[in-house]
């Protein structure tokens, strides 16, 4: 596990959803609705998490089936509990090694995911290998560099301000390629065909301050994994100054924003 990793915690599902569960069950529905496919399509979702994106697409996709894929059993737990659909199967799989055949494949997508798999060629290479010839394969990931997660960058800026040392384990330095022309590299790299990209932007409010900071006490993710690891007073001081830096609405509300890049292009083999 590297340094910048070791916070990495993916595996209570209800914490994530308190943390980033609730803003990316916004975002998959723009995202479904920029894709616009046919209905009666098997899909293939890689890093289903705790099924927001999955559950969003038995709901508007009608689809003729949908296999999820995803390593951690803390996540599957919460998406099959969430979405009892006949047409759904969970897995437990590796998105650089799927559990799924060949060509089997209409649709296949993976939603805030591709920035935690450590060898992306070879996921977008297996996701290539479970797509049928002329399929789409899509994804999306949060802004990280352009600062497009606020109440994550927030957080960062108030931890290094305290400790210039963490400085690295910020998103934005973790997954620099998480641009638009990063992503759409890749995607090419990948060998996909007719690629566009599509910028998806959403509110992240907070009705006060305790709303913002309870989720990063809760260990899920790589914020709430580093607040964990501290001492309660260095804690205490990154609340505190957090709190004296958040903007704030005269009810209280914080009002941040949220952005993702979205991807697609054809399988072309």
């Amino acid at each position: 596990m590297s340094e910048q990793s070791r916070h990495d915690a993916w595996s209570a599902g209800e914490s994530y959803d308190l943390y980033m569960g609730r803003w990316s069950r916004q975002v998959a529905p723009r995202f479904l609705d920029w894709l616009a496919p046919a209905e009666g399509l098997d899909w293939l979702e890689v890093g289903c998490g705790t099924g927001a994106l999955s559950g969003e697409i038995l709901a508007r996709c009608t689809p003729a089936s949908l296999t999820a894929i995803e390593p951690s059993e803390g996540f599957l737990a919460q998406a099959r509990a969430r979405v009892s659909d006949e047409r759904a199967r969970f897995l437990t799989g590796d998105a650089q090694a799927l559990p799924v055949g060949d060509a089997t494949n209409h649709m296949v997508v993976s939603g805030l995911v591709l920035n935690f798999v450590p060898d992306r060629a070879t996921a977008l290479a297996e996701m290539q290998r479970v797509a049928r010839a002329g399929a789409t394969i899509a994804f999306y990931v949060w802004d990280y560099p352009g600062g497009g997660m606020e109440f994550m960058r927030a957080f960062w800026q108030a931890a290094i301000a305290l400790d210039p040392a963490v400085h690295d384990l910020a998103e934005n330095r973790r997954f620099p390629f998480c641009t638009q022309e990063g992503l759409v590299g890749l995607a090419e790299a990948a060998g996909l065909a007719f690629v566009e990209s599509a910028r998806i932007e959403v509110p992240t409010m907070f009705r006060d301050f305790e709303d913002f900071w309870h989720p990063f006490t809760l260990g899920a993710g790589p914020a709430p994994g580093y607040c964990m690891s501290l001492a309660p007073d260095a804690r205490q001081r990154l609340k505190e100054k957090l709190a004296a830096d958040l903007p704030r609405a005269s009810d209280g509300n914080i009002a941040l924003k949220a952005r993702a890049w979205a991807v697609r292009g054809t399988a072309t083999r």
